[in-house]
């Protein structure tokens, strides 16, 4: 199983990513070990994850969340509490 994840960065910028396991990686990522984009910024939190069924499918979800705003990416975050 396969994971599109969004993190909150400590200035303010939105991550989206994928993985196999989110605690890891999250915690890759705060140990600065998570790629350039979010080793020179603080990953603060977890924002959003969700389930896909293969790394393909994971993959073309990722590619289509990074093309939205920021507020479209926070409509998602928001959708996803309600």
């Amino acid at each position: 199983m396969y994971y599109v994840y969004l993190l909150k960065l400590s200035d303010t910028t939105i991550y989206t990513g994928i993985t196999t396991d989110v605690a890891r990686r999250f915690q890759e990522h705060k140990d600065g070990k998570g790629g350039h984009y979010t080793s020179s910024r603080k990953a603060l939190k977890i924002l959003y994850t969700e389930e896909c069924k293969d790394r393909s499918a994971a993959l073309k979800r990722e590619a289509e969340i990074k093309k939205w705003p920021r507020q479209k990416k926070l409509e998602l975050v928001a959708g996803s509490r309600a």
